[in-house]
């Protein structure tokens, strides 16, 4: 008990320091994440930039509201460079971020004073905001602002998703809260209830939450190779269903933040799936750091708590005086990025991260600017123990010209330089994607984008599992994970304010898989990448979104796939995987997409 009360002082007296420190710093900015899926937002935001307009960061996501907002009005600033429907996006996000330009926004059926509160029915929400105030040490400019923000918006939605195979109805439903407080401190949470159901039999035929036995203990697979988000499913006899809660608390200034939030993280510049962190994976708590003191650097820390689906034999509960519920191992995760900025068309990021299992967190990897490799050998090699699990990756953006972004990441799970000469057989475990948009020219709205990436061998994975590069069982970085290839394409148009059509390809290729057989590891890195196929999904889509009022989304989205696998009767080393078409088709796809399918899904929704 004493020490849980010396943690605890430790923590408020932490705590005590940071808001000190923020509070005597002038501010300007809120710290709430932009949710990931605000796609139409996130996509405006990177025509934006690529047409010239702002500068950003697009490297590390989620945005802040501060962020965006500020960024609209560097867009308004630039009224003449923008298109008629550009100009009344840009209008419409100021009054959606009015908030954190210290007014209450204009909704269509609304009861409201213009100034402290607004409350929407027709969109539903309340939004409030207190009186402004003279800014400490700034009366003599005249300078105001409000002390206190609140909004509030439920969420509802539904999806009909239709195939020869069935109908299945996803619906979900919820609210979420922001509140931004004496200017220093931002508070924000959301909570969302989704189901699933329908003609179909849902279980291990929809959604990847096949189930293994391991010691008593239930443990998820989660092996399907497709960029679904990733949740945690509980039973249920007619389907599926699963919450998504989020939320934080921000403490912060005009340079920066201190976060302890459960967000979903995206790293490295993408638009398909970034293969540094893709969001993929269930959103994990975090405490985090984001430090941006001049406009040309931008630096990110956080460190997680994962959840590893491994059990942990020697941790368990005794129920009913002698059955044993056996409980996880921990699992954890320290990451850093540095972004420079260095002239406004060239934008390049780099950083380090490991996963480690520790039975506590580790304190030297709460050092946000280290190299954890390094710390790693001096933690473990006394003992001559196996090492925990780093990686280091970088990322490139190049905006040469107007109208065209170029871009690459580059992931390295483990690498030797000997290993490119050509005389050596083994291959290091490494990721790279490289990708392009052309938007705005010689069409306004108009926009074309392609992506490459490709995955080496034993890339994401690891001998033990509590370690290997994944969270709820998902992987955090690209969804097809090693030894694969993904091309995705898209041709999409923006003809009015909140509409944007797009047609897409996208061609998943998984060749030959491994386990990492640590004893075997330098003959299963030998053998030749991207060799023979054992699985691949092609798919067509037809995509029609439509923001028809703030909050209020229309969708709907016509889907041709082919996901077929190969027979692979034989292993050339240890460690490979064998098996029957069917069975690498049930391990990597789902049965409701396994085959020729022609899918069709309608739906709408309020708040997402």
């Amino acid at each position: 008990m004493g020490d849980w009360m010396k943690y605890g002082q430790r923590l408020l007296g932490i705590l005590f320091l940071t808001v000190f420190v923020f509070h005597f710093s002038s501010s300007r900015a809120q710290n709430i994440p932009v949710p990931l899926t605000e796609k139409y937002l996130y996509d405006f935001l990177d025509e934006l930039a690529t047409d010239g307009i702002i500068q950003l960061n697009t490297a590390v996501r989620p945005y802040s509201r501060q962020q965006v907002a500020q960024m609209m009005l560097r867009a308004q600033e630039k009224d003449s460079l923008l298109s008629r429907r550009q100009r009344k996006d840009v209008q419409f996000y100021l009054n959606e971020f009015s908030l954190e330009l210290d007014t209450v926004p204009t909704q269509f059926v609304q009861y409201t004073d213009h100034e402290t509160f607004n409350l929407s029915l027709c969109d539903p929400q309340f939004s409030y905001i207190s009186r402004k105030t003279a800014v400490r040490g700034k009366k003599d400019t005249g300078e105001k602002k409000s002390m206190f923000k609140m909004q509030i918006r439920p969420i509802l939605g539904m999806d009909l998703i239709g195939s020869q195979k069935g109908l299945i109805i996803k619906r979900w439903w919820g609210a979420e809260l922001k509140m931004d407080i004496a200017r220093h401190v931002s508070i924000w949470g959301s909570l969302r209830d989704i189901s699933w159901n329908g003609q179909v039999g849902l279980r291990n035929k929809y959604y990847p939450d096949t189930y293994a036995k391991i010691d008593g203990a239930k443990l998820t697979k989660g092996q399907f190779l497709n960029n679904l988000p990733g949740v945690q499913y509980k039973e249920a006899n007619y389907g599926g269903d699963f919450s998504d809660s989020k939320g934080g608390i921000s403490v912060y200034a005009w340079w920066g933040s201190v976060s302890l939030s459960r967000e979903t993280i995206q790293w490295g510049d993408a638009f398909h799936s970034s293969n540094i962190l893709s969001g993929h994976n269930p959103a994990v708590p975090q405490f985090s750091i984001q430090l941006t003191p001049v406009w040309w650097f931008q630096f990110d820390y956080f460190h997680a708590w994962l959840v590893s689906n491994v059990v942990d034999s020697t941790d368990y509960y005794i129920e009913n005086g002698k059955d044993k519920e056996y409980r996880q191992r921990p699992k954890y995760m320290a990451a850093n990025m540095f972004t420079f900025m260095p002239i406004k068309y060239i934008s390049f990021s780099l950083g380090n991260s490991i996963v480690y299992a520790e039975r506590n967190p580790q304190a030297a990897y709460f050092i946000p600017i280290a190299f954890y490799k390094s710390l790693d050998h001096l933690l473990t090699k006394g003992l001559g123990q196996e090492n925990q699990n780093s990686q280091a990756f970088f990322t490139l953006t190049l905006r040469p010209v107007d109208h065209l972004k170029l871009y690459g990441s580059f992931y390295i799970d483990e690498i030797k330089w000997e290993r490119f000469k050509s005389s050596n057989p083994q291959h290091n475990p490494i990721s790279y994607l490289v990708g392009f948009d052309w938007t705005g020219w010689p069409i306004k709205g108009l926009s074309l984008k392609g992506e490459f990436m490709r995955s080496y061998i034993a890339c994401y994975t690891h001998s033990i599992p509590a370690l290997a590069y994944t969270s709820n069982s998902y992987r955090m970085g690209h969804y097809l994970g090693d030894n694969a290839q993904n091309i995705h394409a898209e041709l999409s148009y923006r003809p009015i304010r909140g509409m944007k059509l797009a047609f897409t390809y996208n061609n998943d290729m998984k060749y030959n898989a491994y386990d990492y057989v640590r004893g075997n590891i330098k003959q299963i890195i030998s053998q030749k990448p991207f060799d023979q196929v054992i699985y691949r999904n092609e798919e067509f889509a037809l995509d029609l979104f439509y923001e028809v009022h703030p909050h209020m989304y229309l969708r709907a989205n016509v889907t041709y796939n082919n996901a077929r696998a190969y027979d692979h009767p034989t292993a050339s080393t240890e460690g490979e995987m064998t098996g029957t078409a069917q069975e690498i088709l049930n391990l990597y796809q789902p049965l409701y997409y396994q085959g020729k399918n022609l899918i069709a899904t309608v739906g709408f929704s309020f708040g997402f």
